[in-house]
């Protein structure tokens, strides 16, 4: 393979507390070391005003295959991937038939091979069928390449079934990932439940859903030392819950995606379903307390929750319209706009919570630039300005509600095993 050489980047590695201008060295695919030159390097990448950085890493993708083709496949979602700067994902197992078998997760990994955009890691079902009645057979699909598990989208409920999934998943030392809602409480629901669902007249999704599933959650990875990821995290309860949760030294992590920090309920005054989303946008204290959970630590990654529908479904009435936005291609912008440019995170500790930290919860060997680790490596522009139009969107749906913002910073290159597999 091509030696490259990146020069006079801005360097920044979290995992090992590097933020410096250097160079970085990458030959046979790996990443040979930093402040390091080779005279003799096949391509040189001038990188002067960018930030070189450790592939970037979406650990919540929904990309729909199979069953759900119209949507999205695992071509066009990885090259949505390239786009935002991703270099790794994790999808989601609520597919058409549901990713429960050792078949279904090499289906995944074969189709992503023959892709050959981004590196695609499985998240399976923690329960057969997504039903929540009987567990997967956990051992098999780890076997299988499974990095992680969950029902994504269908809680499991069972307090009993969600008790011995921790259990199973600790002797593989695998997370489980729980989408907290507590259906009950939910049911009929399309936005959250508040004043604005009052003025609407829109049946609301209370608050009260996501705060008693994530205690519930708590309690049982408390018990069992099991290992809880709180995904799309969207209160303000479930943010202190985990906070008390960590000091007690309860084995749980937390995403947040960018539309939860970033939008509130009052979109909804528009009825456009491109803000419908679950768990739902909230007011601004909730927004507001994501904010500091993601400035003081108590959330550990950001994720998108890229969830495409094709334009047909989210053209309907907002009580058919399906739940969820993409996000692969706004995700690090929004980033810049929200959380560095605001002072609320430094790059290095944004990029924490979009390498190492991803990288950590899945057990995965990615997110960091150390000698030898491949080269997988994301150069952005931090101060390009752009507006997201359609042209912008490689993936096969558009529905996102951040058409024609401006946002800031950009991915400019993205390099997969040594290899570039996208330029602006």
């Amino acid at each position: 393979m091509p030696t490259t050489l990146i020069t006079n980047g801005r360097v920044i590695d979290p995992s090992r507390q590097i933020d410096r201008v250097a160079n970085v060295l990458i030959r046979d695919g790996k990443i040979v070391g930093i402040d390091l030159t080779d005279p003799q390097a096949d391509e040189v990448i001038d990188a002067t005003g960018k930030i070189v950085a450790p592939g970037l890493i979406d650990m919540h993708v929904h990309l729909r295959e199979p069953g759900h083709e119209e949507d999205e496949t695992i071509a066009t979602g990885t090259a949505a991937a390239l786009s935002g700067g991703f270099t790794s994902i994790a999808c989601m197992p609520n597919t058409d038939p549901p990713l429960d078998t050792q078949s279904a997760v090499e289906f995944v990994h074969d189709q992503a091979m023959r892709a050959d955009q981004c590196r695609v890691y499985v998240v399976a079902c923690v329960s057969k069928n997504r039903e929540g009645k009987e567990l997967s057979e956990i051992g098999q699909l780890v076997q299988a390449g499974a990095v992680a598990f969950s029902d994504d989208g269908s809680p499991v409920s069972d307090n009993e079934l969600m008790r011995r999934a921790f259990e199973y998943c600790l002797m593989f030392d695998k997370a489980v990932l729980n989408h907290a809602e507590v259906k009950e409480l939910t049911r009929g629901g399309v936005m959250h439940e508040g004043l604005q669902s009052m003025i609407l007249g829109l049946p609301g999704m209370p608050a009260a859903a996501e705060d008693v599933m994530t205690a519930r959650d708590i309690s049982l990875a408390e018990a069992t030392g099991g290992r809880l990821h709180v995904q799309h995290v969207s209160t303000a309860n479930t943010v202190e819950a985990l906070r008390r949760a960590k000091k007690r030294g309860v084995r749980v992590t937390a995403e947040a995606a960018p539309h939860h920090f970033t939008l509130t309920d009052e979109r909804l005054c528009t009825f456009d379903a491109n803000y419908k989303m679950n768990p739902p946008l909230r007011g601004q204290e909730h927004v507001e307390a994501i904010l500091s959970g993601l400035a003081d630590g108590t959330i550990d990654v950001i994720a998108s929750d890229h969830a495409p529908h094709a334009r047909e479904k989210k053209m309907q009435e907002l009580d058919q319209a399906p739940f969820g936005i993409i996000g692969l291609e706004t995700m690090l912008g929004l980033v810049v706009v929200r959380l560095i440019q605001p002072g609320l995170l430094s790059w290095s500790d944004a990029l924490a919570k979009m390498t190492c930290n991803p990288a950590a919860v899945l057990g995965i060997d990615k997110g960091t630039l150390s000698p030898g680790a491949d080269a997988d490596i994301t150069i952005i522009n931090p101060d390009v300005r752009w507006t997201v139009g359609l042209d912008d969107l490689k993936g096969k749906s558009v529905n996102t509600p951040f058409l024609g913002w401006e946002l800031t910073g950009r991915a400019e290159t993205v390099i997969v095993g040594g290899k570039v597999k996208f330029r602006r």
